[in-house]
């Protein structure tokens, strides 16, 4: 991805510690890595942000911010690949991560009725909860994984190809004739 693009998106360091919301974390936020696009912190904030895209928790940028800042990577790349999940996605995604977990430990997927209820929440979510995190675990170390090297792939493809477009004559410059 080239830097160009991103910093048409991303604000700078200075304008982001102004921001008042933003305030209560001006100290963990002094590092202008958080910010500064290249291949490597790119790459790993996609792994950051998808492995907790998996996750089927409320706030999922939270825990993703947090964790990239920890990291020193990309922090609005990380928070943007969160939102690969979302209302659309998370059902299939939910269900896949069942049936996975369900099938490494041997177990039917039994069809349940949800119910927003207390009696389902105490009953229902404790048949299901250890096939759910483990299909949760495996399913968020993958797509960090894939995410990782596909950031990877497109920084790489991104600049060969810059590098390419150039003008012959700054790759190989002609020698001056007297």
């Amino acid at each position: 991805m080239p830097r160009k693009f991103i910093r048409r998106y991303v604000p700078d360091h200075k304008t982001m510690r102004e921001q008042w919301f933003l305030r209560p974390f001006a100290a963990l936020l002094h590092d202008p890595a958080l910010l500064f696009p290249n291949r490597r912190s790119a790459s790993k904030a996609a792994a950051v942000g998808l492995f907790w895209a998996c996750f089927p928790i409320p706030f999922q940028m939270v825990p993703a911010g947090l964790t990239a800042i920890w990291l020193r990577v990309n922090l609005p790349i990380a928070l943007a690949a969160v939102w690969v999940t979302n209302p659309v996605t998370m059902g299939p995604l939910l269900y896949a991560e069942y049936r996975l977990g369900a099938w490494l430990l041997g177990r039917k997927g039994g069809e349940f009725q949800f119910e927003l209820s207390f009696e389902w929440l105490a009953e229902g979510f404790l048949n299901i909860w250890q096939p759910m995190l483990l299909g949760t675990l495996i399913f968020a170390v993958v797509f960090a994984v894939i995410g990782y090297f596909l950031m990877n792939l497109a920084w790489t493809i991104s600049v060969t190809r810059r590098y390419r477009a150039r003008p012959h004559f700054r790759l190989f410059p002609r020698k001056r004739e007297n």
